[in-house]
């Protein structure tokens, strides 16, 4: 497989997500999986910090677990997708029900995908004085997209939930699958609407 530029750090993504993993497959990046199940607590309000804190909720809880030699080598990735319409945030949903009443939000509106990523590492600065210095860096940032969806009838709803696709992701459906026939038009990174936006993720890896 073709690479992307060899990265310093060993990379280490902080999710057991499978869209996330095919997307930086896709790009080409040599990575491996230590999914965080970390209790996700934050008191933020709006979305973009909301999305901030989570990723370095989750990026943390591995980090954490990582050896001293592997804190030296490795870079973990931290990520978490939010939907938002008219200040109200969704996450996942509970159960059907829950799904059916996202959908019947979203359905004929537009709103926003919110994905906040963060890296965190060990970063070795040099020092006239004090010589070489190591220090945790935790850098986080999201990205915004806004995803507007045709108008769907009741039926077409209960139809969508009984594939049982909503039920693990943000806002109750996953533009890469069946919901694709829903979706009338997209603002921003598409990838950011499948969970993680990777060519961002990639340029902000290339400023360590």
């Amino acid at each position: 497989m073709n690479r992307v530029e060899k990265m310093d750090k060993k990379i280490i993504l902080a999710s057991a997500s499978p869209r996330r993993r095919e997307l930086l497959a896709q790009i080409g990046m040599d990575f491996e999986v230590r999914a965080s199940y970390a209790e996700e607590k934050t008191e933020a309000k709006d979305s973009e910090e909301l999305v901030k804190e989570l990723s370095a909720l989750k990026a943390l809880d591995i980090w954490e677990k990582l050896s001293e030699e592997e804190k030296k080598t490795g870079l973990v990735i931290g990520a978490d997708t939010v939907v938002s319409i008219c200040g109200a945030v969704m996450g996942k949903p509970k159960d059907r029900e829950d799904a059916a009443g996202m959908l019947s939000l979203l359905q004929g509106r537009t709103h926003q995908v919110y994905t906040g990523v963060t890296f965190i590492y060990l970063d070795e600065k040099g020092d006239r004085d004090t010589g070489r210095k190591t220090e945790r860096r935790v850098n986080s940032f999201f990205e915004k997209t806004d995803v507007l969806v045709f108008p769907m009838s009741e039926e077409e709803i209960a139809r969508y939930v009984d594939t049982g696709d909503p039920m693990d992701k943000a806002g109750a459906y996953g533009i890469q699958g069946i919901f694709a026939a829903y979706i009338k038009g997209i603002a921003g990174d598409y990838n950011n609407v499948v969970g993680l936006p990777v060519g961002r993720l990639y340029q902000e890896l290339k400023k360590i």
